[in-house]
């Protein structure tokens, strides 16, 4: 999903992507018996009698499952609807609304079981044509998410979003009363973390047909722990599902904050106005120190990697050796040292450390001016004589000057230069992605393919620079089907050394994130992903 980068974030996904979820973990609830799967996860002053928590999360840009591709979007959709597997805290997949699944016919066949007694809010039986129902609108011809390619390998799935075969029958997708038959075109046996994801979080049948089955108010209808209840201004009010599938959350009320009108929130946290809330480096760099505030700092993992990327599909960046040029012309290392925020560091690969099956080989560029005049000027343009005004556009991160200055200094390449809201950045992105552009994407699932073939696959809808290569392609189809780690390695190293060489976009950083959070208040912790669970949040006794 996208998450804002360095300074901005977007909210990345993978494949098939993930998250967490559930409160009875936390909460000491649980106590389901698997035999199939792993067993389940379990605004006045704080406290276990109010019963209620305010947080400050980021805005949502969409309510549907379906339809959101940030983590704004996701952080809220994934407290209203769930998918069938989740991830806890500790990163392990974990059973959700499917209480256990098989996996047949060599990974190329996975059936899901669901809660026989698992249910929507307002008491409707959850089955597996729900399930089926909501996962093809994820692909739906002519309008699919931004993430279908995390359905790539589901048989028929890519034919059915572009339109050649507007048949859902041949998708393929199984519903037999509470069981789910997934058929995949090879072995993925990454499918059941891949479902994790918000994106294929189950909505009632209202959801696509009436407009106002979104809409917040008391008839909203879930099947993850909250209902939206109300929304005034740029607060959203979630109440606890008394029918979620773990047991009825331990907070019953939530506050959702996405603006505080420019308040600090370290302010806003000190005046128990918010009792959990993200922060920036540099108040994690002086609260860390802090007698009062000290000990409700939090570290927050993030699965995370910012980049640039290029126009790749108009000059004069379908160049790779202008691209190459760009590249090896900016000492990426140095400036997000000393540039960028403490917490952040280079970024030596697309995939982010933390995911699992990371290579240890450094694929970033070197700083190398000489080669870089080189190569532009077998390209055509001498010391940049001749080069093409073209934009660098940006929602604004602390080392833009730097790569404007380096690209002069060592090129002669003077860019037009542009900084965008992140609000209407996501959709220039879509819709008309400028020639040298940055985001930062956040994993779904902890998979390599989540930052490789989803965001530089051909024809991906996250592939905003338009690059295209046989050589990439075959090395992550060949990851994809492999049923050996080694072998699946392999395959996933061949196709970021094809991303070093061609350069369709320029890894540059890694970070780790900060919060503060209520000391009495358990489980506001995050796994990686980039959402906190407000399932499995509770108050001390």
């Amino acid at each position: 999903m996208v998450a804002p980068s360095l300074t901005p974030q977007a909210r990345g996904a993978g494949r098939f992507g993930g998250m967490l979820l559930v409160a009875s973990l936390v909460i000491g609830v649980v106590a389901v018996a698997i035999t199939k799967a792993n067993a389940p996860i379990a605004r006045a002053e704080p406290g276990a009698s109010s019963g209620e928590v305010t947080v400050l999360f980021g805005e949502p840009h969409s309510l549907d499952p379906a339809h959101q591709g940030d983590t704004g979007s996701a952080s809220v959709v994934a407290q209203l609807f769930e998918s069938v597997t989740a991830f806890d805290p500790g990163l392990n997949l974990r059973p959700a609304l499917a209480e256990s699944w098989d996996v047949l016919d060599g990974g190329r066949r996975v059936v899901f079981h669901l809660r026989p007694d698992g249910m929507f809010s307002d008491g409707t039986p959850l089955t597996g044509a729900d399930v089926v129902r909501s996962w093809l609108r994820v692909i739906e011809p002519g309008n699919p998410s931004p993430l279908a390619g995390l359905f790539d390998d589901v048989e028929g799935a890519v034919d059915y979003a572009a339109g050649r075969d507007p048949d859902p029958e041949s998708v393929g997708l199984r519903a037999d009363g509470y069981d789910v038959e997934v058929r995949l075109r090879r072995p993925a046996a990454e499918l059941p973390a891949i479902l994790a994801s918000p994106t294929f979080g189950i909505v009632p049948p209202a959801v696509g047909r009436d407009a106002g089955a979104l809409r917040p108010g008391p008839g909203f209808v879930a099947s993850g722990g909250y209902r939206l209840v109300a929304q005034r201004g740029d607060e959203l009010t979630l109440e606890a599902n008394e029918r979620y599938w773990a047991g009825p959350p331990a907070v019953r009320t939530v506050h959702l904050l996405t603006s505080i009108s420019g308040r600090s929130p370290v302010a806003a946290f000190e005046d128990g106005e918010i009792q959990y809330t993200s922060i920036g480096d540099w108040d994690a760099s002086w609260i860390r120190y802090n007698r009062d505030l000290g000990p409700s700092l939090r570290e927050v993992a993030q699965l995370t990697t910012t980049y640039f990327g290029f126009d790749a599909s108009a000059p004069p960046l379908d160049d790779v050796r202008v691209r190459r040029a760009f590249a090896l012309a900016v000492d990426w290392d140095r400036l997000v040292r000393l540039a960028g925020p403490a917490d952040q560091v280079p970024a030596n690969s697309m995939v982010p450390p933390g995911i699992p099956g990371r290579s240890d080989i450094d694929f970033s560029p070197p700083f190398d001016p000489v080669e870089a005049r080189r190569l532009l000027a077998e390209a055509g343009f001498p010391m940049g004589q001749g080069f093409p005004t073209v934009t660098m556009m940006t929602t604004g991160t602390v080392i833009d000057e730097g790569i404007l200055t380096q690209l002069h200094d060592n090129l002669g390449i003077a860019l037009a230069y542009e900084t965008m809201d992140f609000s209407e950045y996501f959709g220039r992105l879509e819709e008309d992605a400028p020639a040298f552009w940055n985001i930062s994407w956040s994993a779904d699932y902890p998979g390599r393919n989540d930052f490789l073939g989803l965001l530089l696959g051909r024809d991906q809808i996250n592939n905003y620079g338009g690059w295209s290569s046989d050589a990439f392609e075959s090395a992550i189809a060949e990851a994809g089907a492999a049923t050996d780690e080694a072998a699946q390695s392999a395959a996933y190293d061949r196709a970021e050394l094809v991303v070093q060489a061609e350069v369709p976009v320029i890894p540059t950083s890694y970070g780790t994130g900060w919060a503060l959070a209520r000391q009495d208040l358990l489980g506001a912790d995050q796994n990686g992903l980039g959402i906190l669970r407000l399932a499995g949040l509770a108050w001390r006794e």
